[in-house]
């Protein structure tokens, strides 16, 4: 009787361990299944893996092998403000630097400001997102990486409609919106309908709060669709101006990722068909597949813009007769983002970035003296290396280097973005702005001259802005991605 009982014992034991067997055969085979899916999904994305474009990519010297760079995986990612299907074309309307902890799976986000004056390659200073409008992706990541002291070598580019099908395939999101947000998003829309030939419903605007309460007070959340999320993004014209508008993409990614996380597989599947077509990248899909299969384990941390500390406006325009965002300075800056990037307390830049730092102060005349308070602990003691003899670009008003101690400058209109994101995970909003703005009550928003014009109506999100120099040109070109022209810029912003 126990040699029965024992032989029993022996097949139910067979028999889990067969069940174990197949069960982990089941797995396997289920994983290759999925790869093979997600591989020919991949077959639909515009990959670069281009040796050739990947060895022009410039990375400074004393870079190359950091240690704790090493630590992290930097990604460039472009929005392109591109009409066209080829993304890897056109001007990078949108430029966020997201880094990924290779430990602790943290994802810091930064938006590099569009307008930010820096070297963007050949030693021509303008607005920094004309590097990807003259050289492709590959010279615009060589441009972050030479003026930050960075070593991208991987980017991901959508445009306006891959963002807005994203949206709609993941059923909409729910977005806090202020009075004048929600005002300039039903503007928006207009032409990011023509654009991606996509469809909304406009929300109805509700009764005026006031206007100390326009921009400060969240009116609620709404549910919008991908054209009305996509026009969210783009919303410029509040105060806070390029900095508000980065703050609200990175709200956006934030609201993406959280809701993707808990999508099921025929949404990621409808994305994957729909999206990936509308993609341009330079991962390779063995890469790519490496960094999908890690998504759940990652968490979004705090996001930024940079520069931190910066000047812009008509003092800037005067000085140098271009209307763009001057660092202040470009040193103090690339230190502040080391920190937050990556922990770096005493991270000294480079002699590159020390070079275009003191470059950009000598030829505008904003140097040490017009560092924000927060970021003046970072201000070297060094001696300047400008001497005047890289000011080679033909430009009205040059500045002479003045770098006085009784300037009363403190950045741009007391706007400080510390690093945190504005918005948290519990959805709820401490984003609000008590100062004056220059869109009220609703009425027709005249453009001043952001580009050296005057009078352009701005009453639909789109037409005749004045940031692109357009001049009300009918074309329907964007408020915040038109064509800048300047004699001395071979470049259309």
């Amino acid at each position: 009787m126990a040699k029965k009982n024992k032989s029993v014992r022996r097949r139910r034991k067979r028999r889990v361990l067969f069940g174990i067997e197949l069960f982990v055969l089941l797995i396997l085979v289920g994983g290759l299944f999925i790869y093979a899916k997600v591989n020919e999904k991949m077959n639909k994305l515009d990959i670069d893996t281009s040796s050739d474009e990947a060895s022009k990519v410039e990375v400074n010297e004393a870079v190359v092998g950091s240690k704790t760079l090493k630590g992290f995986t930097n990604i460039a990612l472009f929005g392109v403000d591109n009409r066209k299907e080829d993304v890897k074309s056109g001007q990078s309307d949108t430029t966020i630097i997201a880094s990924i902890n290779n430990d602790t799976k943290e994802v810091k986000l930064v938006s590099l400001y569009r307008d930010t004056y820096l070297n963007i390659g050949n030693d021509k200073y303008t607005k920094c997102n004309a590097a990807y409008n003259n050289g492709g992706p590959t010279q615009a990541m060589s441009m972050i990486n030479t003026n930050l002291d960075l070593n991208i070598t991987n980017y991901v580019a959508v445009n306006f409609k891959a963002l807005a099908t994203a949206i709609d395939c993941l059923g909409g999101l729910d977005v806090e919106m202020t009075y004048v947000e929600l005002k300039n998003m039903n503007d928006y829309c207009v032409e990011t309908s023509e654009v991606t030939g996509m469809d909304y419903e406009p929300i109805e605007m509700p009764e005026y709060p006031g206007d100390d309460k326009q921009e400060s007070e969240i009116l609620g959340s709404f549910h919008l669709n991908g054209v009305q999320a996509t026009s969210y993004c783009r919303i410029r014209y509040t105060s806070g101006w390029d900095m508000r508008r980065t703050e609200r993409q990175r709200y956006i990614i934030s609201l993406i990722v959280e809701k993707a996380k808990k999508a099921s597989l025929s949404t990621l599947n409808d994305i994957m068909d729909q999206v990936f077509p509308m993609i341009a990248t330079d991962f390779s899909k063995s890469e790519l597949i490496k960094l999908g299969m890690g998504i759940l384990s990652y968490k979004l941390g705090e996001t930024s813009g940079f520069p931190n500390s910066s000047l812009m406006g008509d003092e800037v325009k005067n000085a140098i007769g271009l209307d763009c965002v001057v660092p202040t300075t470009l040193e103090t800056n690339v230190k502040a983002l080391h920190q937050f990037l990556f922990g770096d307390q005493a991270y000294e830049p480079s002699d590159i970035v020390k070079q275009r730092s003191d470059y950009i102060a000598g030829h505008t005349g904003f140097g040490n003296s017009y560092v924000s308070d927060e970021q003046k602990a970072l201000i070297s003691d060094r001696a300047s290396t400008y001497d005047g003899s890289a000011d080679t670009q033909s430009s009205s008003g040059t500045s002479t280097y003045s770098d006085t101690d009784d300037s009363d400058y403190s950045d741009y209109s007391d706007y400080s973005d510390s690093g945190s994101s504005d918005y948290n995970d519990s959805g709820s909003s401490d984003y609000g702005d008590s100062g004056s703005s220059d869109y009220n009550s609703g009425d027709d928003y005249n453009d001043s001259g952001d580009s050296g014009e005057s009078g352009n109506n701005y009453d639909n999100g789109y037409e005749g802005s004045g940031d692109d120099g357009s001049g009300g040109s009918s074309s329907g070109e964007s408020g915040d991605g038109g064509g800048y022209n300047n004699e001395d810029d071979d470049y259309s912003e």
